[in-house]
């Protein structure tokens, strides 16, 4: 009778568990179809002979293909224009080894076609750092040594100034025009997300303590940020770094994504703000040294979810959805259009 009880006992929890990783499968199948058609994704991957280059492909990592192709270069950190027509990244020197904190003094700003066509070296070496689109794409903001500079494009005049205000990286100008957000030094406080209004020049921090590479949601009102949250007992007490929202008062944080055993960086959210992009990597800094990281995708609606068995952080956070996540590539620093391209063959 025990071992009656014990063989129904095995197989219903082997049937369980087959009707889990099914329901995981499905919901990640319908995730897929739903985006499909939602757009592009461009990033930067290691190509076939070594080099980093641009890719495009579908949001569910369909129809990929590489828009740079180039064997002399190593091309990283794309940005769609606001109207999805251009692209702007750093070209770097064969060879260069991408720095995860510093890649926006490296190399040179060059900006070309959403389909990769006629890309045009905008400055020297080193020259417009941190270069980050207008609202309406007609001018770029710089992070230099001087302080924040707005450039137009077509005359390649500097037109305002703002003082730095401690911001020291990764600038980002707001879908609305009103603010910049950047990681910083803030209130006694190094690697600080912070937003600046850009009529008062005020500052205000959104979340300190070990946050960087902020990013806005398209309300203007919310930024995703990479955060490795003090206290984590795992990884030797050195933690983990996860993707959190937060708001443009620094009031409300939301944890997004997060999972032990893999650092998530390069968060970007879709053009609706109903999709979130990232990628997770083993190595802390988001794996620019050496091929990035898995670029993933998810629904800002199934936030927070947290990927493996984490135990530790399913207890800081047991309200957690646990919904699709889809893996999209190997490669660094994504960003997404709902513009149609006409890719070439």
């Amino acid at each position: 009778m025990r071992a009656r009880y014990l063989t129904a006992l095995f197989f219903f929890i082997l049937g369980t568990m087959f009707s889990t990783e099914s329901s995981a499968s499905d919901d990640a199948a319908k995730l897929q179809e739903e985006i499909h058609h939602k757009g592009w994704i461009v990033y930067c991957s290691r190509a076939d002979n070594g080099t980093w280059d641009l890719f495009l492909c579908r949001p569910d990592g369909s129809d990929k293909r590489n828009l740079t192709n180039t064997a002399d270069f190593e091309e990283a950190a794309p940005r769609f224009s606001p109207d999805g027509k251009k692209i702007l990244y750093r070209r770097l020197d064969k060879g260069s080894t991408i720095n995860h904190d510093k890649w926006g003094f490296q190399g040179k700003l060059t900006i070309c076609n959403s389909d990769g066509s006629d890309p045009v070296e905008y400055g020297g070496e080193g020259e417009y750092p941190w270069a980050a689109w207008s609202p309406d794409g007609t001018q770029i903001a710089s992070l230099t040594v001087k302080g924040i500079q707005v450039i137009d494009l077509a005359s390649r005049k500097v037109v305002k100034e703002f003082p730095r205000k401690g911001i020291y990286q990764q600038l980002f100008w707001s879908p609305d025009g009103k603010w910049f957000c950047g990681t910083g030094n803030h209130g006694g406080e190094s690697w600080t997300v912070v937003r600046m209004n850009l009529e008062t020049g005020e500052v205000n921090a959104l979340r300190s303590f070990q946050t960087c590479t902020p990013d806005w949601y398209p309300d203007s009102e919310h930024v995703i940020v990479s955060s490795r949250p003090a206290g984590q007992p795992a990884n030797n007490g050195y933690g983990y770094t996860q993707l959190w929202e937060v708001d443009g008062e620094g009031k409300e944080q939301k944890l997004l994504y997060g999972e032990d055993g893999v650092h998530i960086y390069s968060g970007a959210v879709s053009p609706d703000g109903e999709y979130i992009l990232f990628s997770k990597c083993p190595d802390d800094g988001g794996g620019a040294e050496r091929s990035g990281g898995t670029i993933c995708l998810m629904r800002s609606a199934d936030a927070p979810t947290i990927g493996g068995p984490s135990p530790e952080l399913r207890k800081v956070h047991p309200d957690v959805k646990n919904g699709p996540v889809i893996e999209i590539d190997k490669g660094w620093e994504p960003h997404w259009t709902y513009q149609e391209i006409s890719v070439r063959p």
